[in-house]
């Protein structure tokens, strides 16, 4: 099995990808508008939001470029078999980018809460270049791959586990992100913070789902600067969320604190529902942060400590920004 396209043709329509994502044509724009329809958590402004981001981010010629010299491409492709999550628009995007560019032969699995933007994607490079349609293929079954990469929950992770455990495989689990703040925050980092928080209604697992505080900390004006986003509370799931939870706090005389269109309940788990965000008390930031920062269930640590992500930043991951923390293109690159 040989790869036709060279490094420097799969880069060349990477490039060009990138420019035409952001271009209003009429069949992008309806396949939008189909991915619409086929999720109900998705939103106009979310799908946006997915694509700027992954055509300033990922389909830059010089950030590809730079990305790519980190690595030694393999010499004989293998097929590699990739099961896609859904939860937020193009999530998958970088695993289709990564297997793309280092030459394998991919069999792609699609959500089917977002087989929509990709499928299309992959359409539109084969229009291009007819010889991306044979080295990529969305598939519903993906048999006789010789490794695999799997996103899900801690559920599906045991099936995967039981299907894919004889090959080489990255499977991924339940992960979020929590941000460490300590009162000397702007409000402009807070506003920014508030973006970490409810983009993509929390879906992500780079969305921060518990923030940890001093004690003194200031709720109240955390909770103002947050009101820049209660038109959330428009979206008839989104607030079919928020009345749950709040009625089970109720019922279970758990205190909370809301601006309406999220709750904010003291909470050491770091995962949080769909309008709730957690909090907690720390006394040593240092002690937490390095806590934090090896957790297996953190995706991503959100401040401005060293090593954090900025406020604001943490759905703009930069090409080397693996998911779990695994380097996907090294793992490709070893097959």
């Amino acid at each position: 099995m040989t790869n036709n396209l060279s490094l420097s043709r799969r880069l060349e329509l990477l490039t060009n990808l990138g420019a035409y994502l952001e271009r209003d044509d009429v069949n992008w724009q309806n396949a939008q508008g189909r991915a619409l329809g086929a999720n109900a958590w998705f939103t106009p402004a979310h799908i946006s939001l997915a694509i700027h981001n992954i055509a300033t981010q990922y389909l830059q010629k010089d950030k590809l470029e730079q990305w790519i010299t980190s690595y030694t491409l393999p010499a004989q492709p293998k097929i590699v078999g990739i099961v896609m999550a859904g939860n937020i628009p193009l999530v998958g995007f970088h695993d289709f980018l990564c297997g793309f560019v280092s030459g394998h032969k991919l069999l792609l699995k699609l959500s089917s809460k977002d087989d929509v933007l990709l499928k299309y994607l992959v359409q539109k490079l084969g229009e291009w270049e007819p010889e991306v349609l044979e080295q990529v293929t969305i598939a519903d079954r993906l048999n006789n791959c010789d490794a695999y990469i799997a996103t899900g929950s801690n559920n599906t992770a045991r099936y995967f586990e039981q299907y894919f455990g004889k090959y080489p495989h990255i499977i991924r689990k339940n992960r979020t992100s929590v941000a460490i703040l300590d009162g000397t925050e702007t409000d402009e980092e807070l506003a920014l913070l508030a973006d970490d928080v409810y983009l993509y209604y929390g879906l992500g697992c780079r969305n921060v789902t518990q923030i940890c505080v001093p004690r003194d900390f200031d709720f109240a004006r955390l909770l103002n600067i947050f009101n820049r986003h209660n038109d959330y509370a428009d979206l008839n799931k989104y607030k079919n969320n928020y009345d749950y939870h709040l009625a089970i706090y109720l019922l279970n005389r758990v205190p909370y604190m809301s601006n309406e269109s999220i709750l904010l309940v003291e909470n050491l788990m770091p995962f949080s529902a769909v309008s709730v965000l957690h909090y907690r008390y720390y006394d040593n930031k240092e002690e937490l942060t390095d806590i934090l920062m090896h957790s297996e269930e953190i995706q991503a640590v959100i401040g401005k400590g060293a090593g954090m992500v900025p406020f604001g930043d943490s759905q703009k991951p930069a090409l080397s920004e693996y998911a779990d923390g695994v380097d996907i293109m090294a793992f490709l690159c070893g097959l």
